[in-house]
């Protein structure tokens, strides 16, 4: 369907304060925003929340609302754990885990290097791409059988998350192999390595935090920040992970005063940024081509991962103009990137994280927070 949009010249010093695309809603300008922020803000759905607005190009302040107030940011957090991957990870990295045999028959080697990508679900494997843990289990199986009639394994591994090959072991369990596990050290593992029965190769660095972004995917944020703690010398740990991105804010001149970071998800409700700090991150990243990947991984209103389904008919001006992360927790809603308005490209966020629980207000918080972005959205006039 063709959008027609209404289009105006400007002459001389004159200041529209509106303009109106041709679905006959008004847009937002100029001295008209912050009296309709003030009074979105006020909306009940919204349970006092905090709110920045920022001019991307002259870092201009349009708009603040409790914006040094600390609040649960939820996945909007993963922003900065993308982050922290482009600063202490090559881009093009990618990921191998190796299964081979071992000294014996019945006895397996599981090596890696960390891969982010591992899942078990066999949907996320097939439509993603991504590695799937049964994929090893059933070539330990077929290996198995082809050499012994044992229904007993030992799996030795380095280099791959403890979570996984815990879930390995279980799916053996269920297909009536007893398997036994142990870490080992990296000379040990290389020292006993038999030959490659199969491998995983996940994507490069900068399409995994793309996909975390997209799609708000817990796991590969939280392992991608690990990842890059470990590179930096921090440890693959919590406390890395808070090291690891205070480190990358600090190299962009982002001030961390009262921050709290206790996973790269934002799943924790333990988390705390205020929206200045956001914004500030925001508007030194835009045009930053280190971090081009994470700006192209940012949910399109309308059109792509979390936002899909947004803005369509709660702001239906803004489709494919708004670019941001979306957060959910119990309790919160929040939603920080860009929204394309003209000749403008402002940079917003908002935090409620006062709202009661349940779907009802969760579904009503985000409705204002699409409708208060919306009212911004306007396609450049070429």
């Amino acid at each position: 369907m063709t959008k027609r949009w209404t289009a105006f010249s400007l002459a001389g010093l004159v200041l529209l304060a509106t303009i109106s695309p041709a679905d006959g809603s008004t847009v937002l300008s100029g001295a008209a925003i912050p009296k309709y922020f003030a009074q979105i803000s006020m909306s009940p759905t919204l349970a006092n929340p905090a709110l920045l607005l920022i001019d991307e190009s002259t870092g201009a302040v349009v708009y603040e609302k409790d914006a040094d107030a600390l609040r649960r940011p939820a996945s909007v957090l993963k922003m900065f754990s993308a982050a922290a991957a482009l600063e202490y990870l090559s881009p093009d990295l990618r990921y191998t885990t190796k299964l081979s045999q071992g000294a014996t028959a019945t006895s397996f080697i599981l090596t890696g290097n960390f891969d982010p990508w591992m899942t078990n679900s066999y949907s996320d494997a097939q439509k993603y791409h991504r590695a799937w843990i049964s994929y090893l289990v059933n070539k330990t199986i077929s290996e198995l059988q082809r050499n012994s009639t044992s229904h007993a394994v030992s799996i030795s591994y380095h280099g791959v998350y403890s979570q996984d090959v815990l879930v390995m072991q279980a799916a053996l369990h269920l297909k009536g192999i007893n398997a036994s596990i142990a870490e080992i050290p990296a000379a040990a593992a290389d020292s006993n390595t038999g030959a490659e029965i199969a491998s995983t190769l996940s994507p490069t660095v900068s399409d995994m935090l793309k996909f975390a972004l997209t799609y708000s995917d817990n796991l590969v944020a939280e392992r991608l920040a690990r990842a890059a703690a470990n590179a930096a010398g921090f440890g693959m740990n919590e406390v890395g992970v808070d090291q690891v991105i205070r480190a990358t804010l600090d190299t962009l001149g982002v001030a961390t005063t009262g921050m709290y970071i206790h996973d790269g998800s934002g799943y924790s409700k333990e988390n705390r940024l205020n929206a200045r700090l956001i914004g500030s991150f925001l508007v030194k990243i835009r045009n930053d081509p280190r971090f081009t990947s994470l700006y192209e991984g940012l949910p399109i209103s309308g059109v792509t991962g979390t936002l899909e389904y947004r803005y369509r008919t709660t702001a239906p001006q803004a489709v494919g103009l708004v670019h941001a992360k979306t957060g959910t927790l119990d309790g919160t809603v929040s939603l920080a990137g860009y929204v394309e308005s003209g000749t403008h490209e402002y940079v917003f966020v908002g935090i409620a994280d006062h709202i009661r629980v349940g779907n009802l207000p969760t579904d009503q918080a985000r409705t204002t927070l699409d409708q208060l972005v919306g009212k911004l959205a306007a396609p450049k006039v070429l």
